[in-house]
This record gives structure tokens, C-alpha cells and sequence, in this order.
């Protein structure tokens, strides 16, 4: 995975500094503002995204049994086998 930041000339950024703030705060991620190529100020938001989940899904701890790898291999070797 690549971490460099984003990096927006000047000019862009005087351009398009709302989207720019609205991009910060939505990913959660740093942006550099340069200037001739070369990196002058960086804006980060001031909190993190909120991370939602997936209509509750997996919302409270679970517990797994530490052999639920081999929960049930006799039957599904039946299953497979045309033998239910």
C-alpha cells in the first residue's frame, strides 16, 4: 500500500480549497500544498472519520471456538460425498 500524501500545487489549491478541506475531512488523510514542486504546507484534519459498520454487523465481540476450523468436517465430507 502506498502512504505518500496527496500532493496539490498551489494554484489548485487556491482554486479548489473547499473540495480540498471537504476531501481531508472525508478521508481522514493529510494533503500537502506545494509550491514550484516543492512541499510548503500540509493540511490534516482536526478528527478522524467515523467509521461506520455494515447495517450492525459484527457490532459486539464474538466468541470463536478454537477449533471451528474443524467444526463439522465429518458432515460436510458426507455432503459432499452424496452421503447425507
Amino acid at each position: 500500500m502506498n502512504n505518500a500524501m496527496t500532493m496539490v500545487n498551489i494554484h489548485e489549491a487556491k482554486t479548489n480549497l473547499s473540495k480540498i478541506v471537504d476531501e481531508v475531512k472525508k478521508l481522514g488523510k493529510p494533503m500537502v500544498i506545494a509550491k514550484a514542486g516543492k512541499p510548503q504546507v500540509k493540511i490534516v484534519p482536526l478528527e478522524q472519520p467515523e467509521i461506520s459498520t455494515r447495517f450492525g454487523f459484527m457490532t459486539e465481540p464474538s466468541n470463536i471456538p478454537d477449533n471451528f476450523d474443524q467444526m463439522y468436517t465429518d458432515e460436510i465430507q458426507a455432503l459432499f460425498e452424496g452421503n447425507s
